[in-house]
């Protein structure tokens, strides 16, 4: 039978390649992951060396994005000689602004079974064994805590026989850890397991099911830091070839765009763009920012002598944000906002929410970090609503009908008889570090009766968080 591979049709397209489409171009490379289109999701398949025999085994590539985290690209290897295996994922996201260590509490053995996304400059330790799973071992991995304890164990037994051949002292103090690390699986004493990646990319499910990154999971804390000079080094983020270079001499964009030439222009008067990637379809798309003074957002707001509107909308799925930050400083003192909603008016307040700040309902038990949702300047209704479309989206880490998925479910409920106006005498907390954000006043200049500022002095950490412990003001 003769081989029609290579000859063309008489639309002069190559036998087996389907021509690209204007539905092809436009597809999402990353397509979010749910049980209603796994079937859909369709991997590549090619030929690979296997390490173990030398053979070609067959290497299975998925590119997919878990909804309420990032894109990442599962690979899966099989060699049908030596039946060796291999799986693991790596993350198509960039380095993240700020690293970001999870701490998690272990009281019982079903606090092991939380399910986490282990980056590879993820390190995972547990400080009361003086236990590491330093980054790049079990690299790319989505696995349970004991998953992770367990395959360790694995790990370790392996050359045992050969080490209690060799080197039989080594061999009996592994011996003996391994039993140590076997024996907190049965959580007899309370430990705590810590996750620590900066890279910003790893992820620890929230048992609430009801939060964003760590909800009000008592057993989960998360903690977001500035990484040091060395951890830039190490994630490839510093090009140590420029260090050491005058600012001077480096032009600003503006004068790269205009030739050379400084323009009298001021940057406030001109809206700027910056090519960037859609964070839905991961298609090309456009940035524009601009620099705004508050009073033409017809707000009045202490500390913000001006502030940064960013806006993104992909020409190809129509995907679009917006984001506001601060463009001054950060406040001397830290301030907490509090407000009872007791009119359905309430939810029309404008309301500006700094990436630093955290946001709290403790009628609901539900919690925004900081540095989720962004900056944003809306109504309170605006941003609840922002909240609700987020959860209600498919999230791979609450399953069962009748548990999480369940508790889920309730809970989006309550937030809409919120926005609705239909369930009052609730409170609305902002605590902002930084002091740079706002709730309106609808009695200005007067008091608001249902409304209560505190400013107060951050602690070590807030202040270690924001970076300002590292700032060193000595013989400027």
């Amino acid at each position: 039978m003769e081989n029609d591979e290579g000859k063309t049709n008489p639309n002069g397209e190559a036998n087996g390649v389907l021509p690209a489409t204007s539905e092809t171009l436009t597809q999402p490379l990353f397509r979010p992951l749910s049980a209603a289109n796994i079937e859909e999701l369709e991997t590549s398949e090619l030929e690979s060396l296997c390490l173990s025999c030398h053979e070609n085994g067959v290497t299975r590539l998925l590119l997919t994005k878990i909804p309420m985290f990032r894109d990442i690209i599962v690979i899966s290897f099989h060699c049908p000689h030596c039946g060796n295996s291999n799986n693991e994922i790596q993350e198509n996201s960039p380095t993240q602004t700020d690293g970001v260590e999870y701490t998690v509490a272990i009281n019982e053995p079903t606090d092991l079974n939380r399910l986490v996304v282990k980056a590879n400059h993820a390190l995972l330790k547990i400080p009361s064994l003086e236990f590491e799973i330093p980054p790049g071992t079990q690299k790319g991995s989505i696995n349970t805590l004991e998953g992770f304890i367990q395959m360790s164990i694995s790990e370790l037994e392996q050359d045992q026989p050969a080490r209690k051949e060799q080197y039989p002292e080594i061999a009996a103090k592994i011996d003996d850890f391994i039993k140590r690390l076997s024996s907190i699986l049965k959580v007899e004493t309370p430990f705590n397991i810590v996750i620590d990646d900066p890279s910003g990319n790893s992820f620890v499910e929230s048992k609430t099911g009801v939060g964003i990154e760590g909800s009000t999971d008592d057993k989960l804390s998360v903690k977001r830091y500035k990484r040091s000079e060395e951890q830039d080094k190490q994630l490839g983020i510093i090009d140590t070839s420029t260090k050491g270079e005058s600012s001077d001499n480096i032009p600003s964009a503006h004068t790269l765009e205009t030739g050379g030439v400084e323009s009298s222009t001021s940057i406030r008067d001109e809206v700027m763009s910056f090519g960037t990637e859609c964070p839905n379809c991961q298609m090309p798309a456009e940035t524009n920012m601009k620099l705004v003074d508050p009073s033409s957002l017809l707000i009045d707001i202490p500390h913000f002598k001006e502030v940064v509107l960013m806006a993104l909308n992909c020409d190809y799925c129509g995907h679009k944000s917006n984001e506001i930050k601060s463009g001054s400083g950060i406040s001397d003192k830290g301030k907490k906002i509090e407000l009872r909603i007791t009119d359905p008016t309430d939810l029309s307040r404008d309301i500006l929410k700094s990436e630093t700040a955290s946001m709290y309902i403790p009628e609901l038990e539900f919690e925004v970090k900081p540095g989720t949702l962004g900056g944003r300047f809306s109504t309170i209704e605006g941003i609840l609503t922002s909240i609700k479309e987020q959860l209600a989206g498919a999230n791979p880490f609450v399953t069962g009908d009748a548990s999480s998925g369940s508790k889920m479910a309730e809970f989006i409920k309550k937030l809409d008889e919120v926005i609705k106006g239909q369930k009052l005498n609730i409170h609305i907390i902002l605590d902002d570090p930084a002091g740079n954000s706002y709730l309106q006043n609808l009695y200005a200049p007067d008091e608001d009766p249902e409304m209560k500022i505190l400013e107060y002095d951050r602690t070590f950490e807030q202040n270690d968080d924001l970076g300002l412990n590292d700032i060193k003001t000595e013989d400027y």
